[in-house]
């Protein structure tokens, strides 16, 4: 069921480009902007099924992992070693970014042409972002999916049922039916990704044409070499810790890696990626917290992106920049960067903020929104696999994870594992 699902969404990518490509050749402009919001709804009705299951399944998941872990030193070690990982892998990233883009040099010779007025980006207020971090009520973190609110709505509840032992034992096991349920839901949903993937590839061809990467070929070509050296290194370093086992983990999250990259969305390879790191052996009550953290702390491909994209449009309008400052904007977007995963095209609100506090022309992110989809999908998958190799490799600090003689094996349902 896995390979074929994979192969279909294959399928689905080739198909929906190809698509695209012969409705943006042969019809007028009028017709595509006619058909298009078709193809859109296509995906867009599978993100919102995803995001549907996305809330229950990460506060249960949480939850239940809590209450399993037994005791609160276990979960603080984690937790600073989570957090350790995802410092390290973020300043690589970054640096990573910084280093190819001053090489490369991708912005050299682009024209200027393409520049509009960039859409108004309201400032990153640090006071405002840490009382968002507070959840104000728990429907509201639950509608909007506010995957940090959550984490700390699930902290609390955990904590307080592990308090409860005997008389919290109820409402624990609710959570792991919840949980058992919105898997055996995106299951279903699964079912649904080679159309998503489909429409969402036609919408944007059909749309923009391939002359959108044309146009800035250097830049895409040279970011995805980027992120290829990127993968390189994450991987490299999750063998250091996972040894001849990382290859079997990146057997395993294939398919959450295929969904992220063709539907540029981290959301919609979350369940999935749970239930693929369950039959890698990740006990739930690791997953369930760190991979949560994870897409709020360590975003390894948007964080390459973003310091790639900044020097970049730096480079476009032939401004020089000290590596001192360069330091300094890398710097900032460690900082900055942190916690806004929920955050609509948050990547483009941190990279506007970082060139107007250092002085650089905000209108050059224009440049980039034509091939923003072809670079999120990039970056999205870069996401997936530096949580998923985060996640195994804290589990394997842990002594948690059952290295030997693991085996992979095609099967539509595998149970969650338990521990």
């Amino acid at each position: 069921m896995d390979r074929l699902l994979t192969r279909l969404i294959v399928v689905g990518m080739v198909l929906g480009m190809l698509t695209g490509y012969t409705l943006h050749e042969n019809l007028p402009a009028s017709s595509i902007g006619v058909i298009i919001p078709w193809f859109k709804l296509l995906s867009d009705i599978f993100l919102n099924l995803i995001r549907m299951v996305v809330a229950p399944l990460v506060f249960a998941t949480i939850v239940v992992g809590i209450v399993n872990m037994g005791d609160t030193a276990a979960l603080g070690r984690i937790g600073l070693r989570a957090l350790g990982w995802f410092i390290g892998a973020s300043l690589i990233s970054i640096s990573l970014g910084l280093v190819l883009v001053n090489l490369l040099q991708p912005g050299v010779g682009q024209s200027l042409e393409a520049v509009a007025k960039a859409p108004e980006v309201a400032p990153l207020d640090p006071v405002v972002f840490l009382l968002n971090i507070v959840p104000k009520n728990f429907f509201e973190a639950m509608a909007t999916n506010n995957i940090l609110q959550i984490l700390v709505l699930a902290l609390f509840a955990g904590v307080a049922l592990s308090a409860l032992g005997r008389k919290g034992e109820p409402l624990v096991r609710v959570c792991e039916s919840l949980s058992e349920v919105m898997l055996q839901v995106t299951g279903y949903v699964m079912r649904y990704a080679p159309i998503a993937v489909f429409g969402a590839l036609a919408n944007v061809v059909a749309d923009h044409g391939p002359e959108i990467l044309y146009k800035l070929w250097k830049l895409v070509l040279e970011f995805f070499l980027g992120l290829a050296i990127l993968w390189a290194i994450l991987i490299g370093l999750g063998a250091l810790v996972l040894k001849q086992k990382i290859w079997h983990l990146l057997r395993f999250i294939r398919e959450p890696l295929m969904i992220g990259f063709s539907t540029a969305s981290s959301e919609a390879a979350l369940p999935r990626l749970l239930e693929q790191l369950d039959r890698f052996g990740v006990p739930r009550r690791i997953s369930g917290f760190v991979l949560p953290l994870g897409y709020s702390f360590n975003l390894d491909g948007t964080m390459m992106f973003m310091s790639f994209a900044v020097i970049f449009i730096a480079q476009v309008y032939g401004i020089e920049l000290h590596w001192t400052r360069q330091i300094a904007i890398l710097l900032t977007l460690m900082i900055s960067s942190k916690g806004v995963a929920g955050v609509p095209r948050a990547s483009t609100v941190i990279i506007a903020a970082t060139l107007g506090m250092f002085g650089l022309p905000v209108e050059g992110i224009t440049l980039i929104f034509g091939v923003d989809w072809f670079l999120d999908m990039g970056r999205t998958a870069t996401n997936v696999l530096g949580n998923s190799i985060a996640t195994a490799v804290i589990t394997k600090w842990e002594g948690q994870i059952a290295m030997e003689g693991m085996e992979y094996v095609e099967h539509p349902h595998a149970p969650a594992h338990k521990s």
